[in-house]
Order: C-alpha cells, then sequence, then structure tokens
C-alpha cells in the first residue's frame, strides 16, 4: 500500500492547484467539481446527528473509525458547500486523530484565499465544517488509551 501523502503535502498541491487557476472565479469552479467528485453519501449517514450546523446549506458529516485514524464521508444539497467539504476530506480523510488536532486549518485555508472568496455566511459554513472534524478528532483523541 502507496503511503499517504502528508496533510501538508497535500495542502502545498491544492495551493498549486489554486494558484495556476488564476482568478476567483475558476477556483471557486474548481471547487465545485472537486463537490462532484465526491462519492454518493449512504442513506444510513444522512441522520440529523451528522448535520454540520452553522451550514448556508445542508451538510452531513459522517465520521468512521478505521483503526488509528479517521476517514470522513459527506456530502450537501449546495454545490459550493459540497466542493468546501470534498476540499478538506482529500486534507483530513485517512489521518489520525493527532494529525488532524496539529493541522492549523485556519493558516491552510487562508494560504488558499478561500475565506476571503466565500461570502460570511459560507466562511462561517466552512469553519463550522472544520469545527466538527476536529471535534472528531479530539473525541477520538480523548477515548484512545
Amino acid at each position: 500500500m502507496t503511503p499517504q501523502p502528508s496533510i501538508d503535502a497535500v495542502l502545498a498541491e491544492l495551493a498549486e492547484e489554486f494558484d495556476l487557476l488564476g482568478d476567483w472565479e475558476s477556483r471557486i469552479g474548481y471547487v465545485i467539481d472537486l463537490g462532484r467528485e465526491l462519492p454518493p453519501l449512504p442513506e444510513a449517514d444522512r441522520t440529523e446527528a451528522n448535520k454540520v450546523p452553522g451550514c448556508a446549506a445542508q451538510v452531513w458529516l459522517a465520521v468512521h473509525d478505521r483503526g488509528d485514524r479517521l476517514d470522513f464521508a459527506a456530502d450537501s444539497d449546495s454545490a459550493l458547500s459540497k466542493g468546501n467539504i470534498a476540499l478538506l476530506l482529500r486534507l483530513y480523510s485517512g489521518r489520525t486523530p493527532a494529525e488532524i488536532l496539529a493541522f492549523d486549518a485556519r493558516a491552510a485555508l487562508e494560504r488558499l484565499g478561500l475565506p476571503a472568496a466565500l461570502t460570511r455566511q459560507r466562511a462561517n459554513g466552512l469553519n463550522a465544517m472544520v469545527g466538527r472534524i476536529r471535534d472528531a478528532a479530539a473525541a477520538r483523541a480523548q477515548a484512545s488509551p
């Protein structure tokens, strides 16, 4: 099995992709395309408990334990929100709780310039998604011996 690239390497790859795109219209289109590539979320994961509060759209984020790592599955009824969560899953899914908690999401999103390109409500939703991922990692880290 090929080792997963570090979270910083994935961020650097995303930043390079964003830089190549240039303007914000192209970047937002790219984020929406990322969302289109998300696999369908199983109906069993479309629960009230998996909804992310604070998002402009409905966003579901399911957490699955995989040994020492966390996998995330998600969906949204909004193309942009779905793209935002797809970007976050690219960074976070398959990571250990320690990796997730050590990663500065705010700095990463600023590096990509995402918060500045989104409305305040969409930026708040993006922060809520990150918060849900970090909360899951913190709970898992606390539960581990």
